[in-house]
C-alpha cells in the first residue's frame, strides 16, 4: 500500500493496484494553469481523458463510470476533509426516496373524499327519487279520492308516526321539548300547515307540472317578504326574479290545465311556506340544538294537530261516499290504500331527505339542487301522466326554472338563503 498525502489533514490510502494503472503525474496539472488538480474539481468531467487512457492500455470501456464516480468521490473528500467516506448520497436520490406515511395519508384523503361524494350523490339520488315517488302517488290518489283535505292530513299523520318509532327506537336522539320551545314552534308550523295543504289543492285541480311550474316562483315572495321586515337585496337579486314573473305568467296563460284554484293554490302554498322560513328564523334562533331532522318532525306533529280538525269541517261530511267512489274507480280497495300509503311516507322521507342534504352542502347547492329537482319532477310526472305540453309552455316553464337558477347563484352569499325553497 502506498500512502500519498494531499492535504495535512486528509490522509487517503489508494490501493496498489490503483496506483499501478493511473499514475497521479498523468493528472497533474502544468505550472501554468490552475493549481487545482483536474480531479479535485467536481465539475470537470473526466470521461473523455479516461476513455483515451482505457483505449491505450486496453482497459476496458465498462469500467468508465466506475472511475468517474470514484473520481468525484475522490474530489468531495479532498474539499471536505470532515466528510465520511459513503456519506455522499445524492439529494435527488434521497428525495425520491419513497414516504410510506405521506402516500398512507394521501390514500385515505382521497378514500374519505370519495366516501363523502358517494354519500352527497345518494343523498341526492334519493331526495330526488322519494320526491317523483311522492307526487306521482299523490296525483293518483287524489284524481280517484279528490279530498286534498285529508289526504294532507294523513301524509302530516305518517310522518309523525314515522318519528315517533325512530324516537322510541333510539334511531334519532329524541329533542328535548320545553315549553318556550313548543311555543317558538307555534308560528313556523302554522305557515307549513297553510303550505302543505295550498299546495295538495293545487296538486288536486291541476297537473302537477303546473304546480311545480307556480311553486318555482317562491323566491319572488322570499324577497318581497323580506323586504319589508327590513332585508335588503342587491339589484342583481331584484333582477333575478324577473325572468321567474315572465316565466310563470307564460306558462300559466298556455297551460292546458289552467284552474284557477289550482294556480291560486300553489301561490298561497309559496307565502305559506316563505312565511315558515322568515319566521323560524326569527322564533327558533334560540333552538340551534335541535337539528334540522328533529325540528322538522316537530312541525309535522303540531301541524297535524293543526289540520286535521280544519279537514273534517271543510270536507268530512263527504269523506265516505268518496271513499266508495274511489274503491269503484280503481277497482281493488288494496291499490287505493297503497297510493295513499306511499303519498304519506314519501312525503315525509323526501323532506327529510332534503334536510340531510342541508346539512352536508351550502344553501347555494341546495337551492340549485332543489332547482334540478322540479325540473325531474315535471318531466317525471308529464311522462307518466301524459299531459299535453305547449311549446310556449315549455317554454314559460323553462324561463322561470332559470330564473330560479340566477336567484340562487344571486343569493349565494346571504345568510337568508339557507332555509328558503325547501318545500
Amino acid at each position: 500500500m502506498f500512502t500519498l498525502n494531499l492535504i495535512p489533514s486528509s490522509p487517503l490510502t489508494l490501493s496498489k493496484s490503483t496506483h499501478q494503472y493511473y499514475p497521479i503525474k498523468r493528472f497533474q496539472t502544468p505550472k501554468n494553469s490552475s493549481p487545482s488538480p483536474v480531479f479535485l474539481n467536481k465539475s470537470t468531467s473526466l470521461s473523455p481523458k479516461v476513455s483515451n487512457f482505457n483505449k491505450i492500455h486496453g482497459y476496458p470501456l465498462g469500467k468508465v463510470p466506475s472511475l468517474s464516480t470514484k473520481t468525484a468521490h475522490f474530489g468531495d473528500i479532498i474539499e471536505n476533509p470532515s466528510r465520511k467516506l459513503g456519506s455522499n448520497v445524492p439529494k435527488a436520490a434521497a428525495s425520491s426516496e419513497p414516504n410510506p406515511a405521506g402516500e398512507a395519508e394521501s390514500v385515505e384523503a382521497a378514500a374519505k373524499s370519495k366516501a363523502k361524494t358517494l354519500q352527497l350523490a345518494l343523498v341526492f339520488g334519493f331526495w330526488y327519487f322519494q320526491n317523483i315517488v311522492f307526487n306521482i302517488y299523490n296525483k293518483k290518489a287524489l284524481n280517484v279520492f279528490p279530498f286534498p283535505w285529508l289526504l294532507a292530513s294523513f301524509q302530516l299523520f305518517a310522518g309523525s308516526i314515522w318519528m315517533l318509532v325512530l324516537w322510541s327506537l333510539k334511531l334519532q336522539p329524541c329533542p328535548k321539548i320545553t315549553k318556550p320551545f313548543i311555543i317558538a314552534l307555534l308560528g313556523p308550523a302554522l305557515f307549513h300547515t297553510i303550505g302543505h295543504i295550498s299546495a295538495c289543492v293545487s296538486f288536486s285541480k291541476v297537473a302537477v307540472s303546473f304546480t311545480h311550474v307556480i311553486k318555482s316562483s317562491e323566491p319572488v315572495f322570499s324577497v318581497v317578504f323580506s323586504s319589508f321586515l327590513g332585508d335588503t337585496y342587491p339589484l342583481k337579486v331584484w333582477l333575478s326574479i324577473v325572468p321567474i314573473v315572465m316565466g310563470c305568467s307564460l306558462a300559466a296563460i298556455t297551460e292546458v290545465s289552467f284552474n284557477f284554484e289550482g294556480l291560486w293554490g300553489a301561490l298561497i302554498s309559496n307565502v305559506g311556506f316563505v312565511l315558515r322560513n322568515i319566521y323560524s328564523k326569527r322564533s327558533l334562533q334560540n333552538f340551534k340544538e335541535v337539528n334540522g331532522l328533529n325540528l322538522y318532525g316537530c312541525i309535522s306533529i303540531m301541524s297535524l294537530f293543526y289540520l286535521f280538525p280544519v279537514a273534517i269541517l271543510v270536507e268530512g261530511s263527504q269523506w265516505v261516499q268518496g271513499y266508495r267512489n274511489a274503491i269503484q274507480t280503481v277497482g281493488k280497495a288494496s291499490t287505493f290504500y297503497t297510493w295513499v300509503l306511499v303519498s304519506g311516507i314519501f312525503y315525509h322521507l323526501y323532506n327529510q331527505s332534503s334536510y340531510q342534504a342541508l346539512d352536508q352542502i351550502s344553501p347555494l347547492t341546495f337551492s340549485v339542487g332543489n332547482t334540478m329537482k322540479r325540473v325531474v319532477v315535471i318531466v317525471s310526472t308529464v311522462l307518466v301522466f301524459r299531459n299535453p305540453v305547449r311549446p310556449l309552455n315549455a317554454l314559460g316553464s323553462g324561463i322561470a326554472i332559470l330564473g330560479t337558477f340566477l336567484y340562487s347563484q344571486a343569493t349565494a352569499k346571504k345568510k337568508s338563503s339557507a332555509g328558503e325553497n325547501k318545500s
